[in-house]
């Protein structure tokens, strides 16, 4: 009998065979429902739901017979919209639970059905309940470790972000920067805020959760000096925004988040009231000036001090100078100096 239900399709009335327990799909799309019902009406269910027979013994009515679904929730769903009486099934035999929820699990990957968030809950099940490593969850789904790793992280965000995710109105990419910040509840929630209003991208997320996390980041480029720090921290005081301090070897630049024109108009009004203003080429005149003071300080560091004779001549070093000058022998010297006397006027005769 195993064998005839392992191979055949049966017919069985709807309303026997009852939703999975171990189906990891929380949320259906009704609009996609009802699509899917609109086709079962015109063409009929064409691939049929897998079941498992369950015998169920009633004190009045003897043993009453049900089918658990492991395979097809979305078809019985829309098969009920459509209003059938019956449905197509394969009826599997000898499977335990844990062999339900892998089946329930595969399917759902291999249709890509699950979102992010419910093949999260769904390897947390295996975990908990079925004492699954993330290596063997890894090769029944065929994924990575880290994969399925990572999958599991998810379920560390706190439940709005959760609901986003699961919306679909955050990626599952921008959970990575959230994660970072898991240690900082209310600049994770600031990031998220942002991410949603302000449609951050994945890229530009991972930049503010680094610069936030600055401190547990190893990397030289995102090691801040601390004095940069505390203006930077200041300004968004002063501003009421996020603020950040870009330090080049020469100078550097202020980026200041806003959200409307408005904004704007704020910033402006808080910076005039500083009485902030004047000549818009004086930070570079300032630099300027400090660069050639700086330089001239220099010089003079290095200057030697130069003695003078009466006749303005510098004495000091002189010797010092020719000798690194000469690069002739004693001997060789010596020998030049007799040739120069041999044309001395007073060794020539007539």
């Amino acid at each position: 009998m195993s064998q005839l239900y392992s191979n055949s399709i049966f017919w069985v009335d709807l309303d026997k065979v009852k939703p999975n327990p171990f189906q990891p799909r929380r949320e259906f799309d009704e609009a996609r429902l009802h699509d899917l019902a609109d086709s079962i009406r015109q063409y009929g269910v064409l691939q049929p739901l897998v079941v498992s027979r369950v015998e169920k013994i009633k004190e009045d009515e003897g043993i009453e017979v049900e089918y658990e679904l492991i395979a097809g929730e979305r078809r019985l769903r829309a098969s009920k919209i459509a209003g059938l009486d019956q449905v197509p099934v394969i009826i599997r035999v000898g499977d335990d639970n844990m062999a339900k929820l892998e089946l329930a699990i595969i399917e759902n990957l291999q249709r890509e059905d699950l979102n992010a968030v419910e093949r999260a809950r769904a390897f947390f099940r295996l975990v908990e309940e079925f004492k699954f490593t993330h290596t063997q969850i890894g090769v029944k789904v065929g994924k990575s470790r880290e994969y399925v790793s990572n999958t599991l992280r998810l379920l560390a965000l706190p439940q709005e972000m959760l609901d986003a995710l699961s919306a679909g109105k955050i990626s599952e990419g921008h959970t990575r920067p959230i994660l970072m910040l898991s240690d900082r509840p209310e600049e994770q929630g600031v990031l998220f805020k942002e991410i949603m209003y302000k449609k951050l991208t994945v890229r530009d997320a991972e930049k503010i959760a680094r610069k936030i996390a600055f401190d547990k980041v190893r990397k030289k480029e995102y090691m801040q000096d601390p004095e940069i720090s505390e203006i930077e921290g200041k300004l968004q005081e002063t501003l009421g925004t996020r603020v950040h301090i870009e330090r080049k070897e020469n100078g550097g630049y202020i980026t200041i988040d806003f959200f409307t024109n408005e904004d704007l108009r704020t910033i402006l009004d808080i910076i005039k009231s500083q009485n902030v203003g004047g000549n818009p080429n004086k930070m570079l005149e300032n630099y300027i000036s400090q660069k050639e003071a700086s330089l001239e300080s220099q010089i003079e560091e290095v200057s030697p001090v130069v003695v003078v004779d009466e006749s303005g001549l510098a004495l000091n070093d002189i010797d010092d100078e020719l000798h690194l000058m000469e690069d002739r022998t004693h001997e060789e010297i010596k020998k030049a100096e007799e040739d120069v006397d041999l044309y001395n006027i007073n060794n020539f005769t007539l």
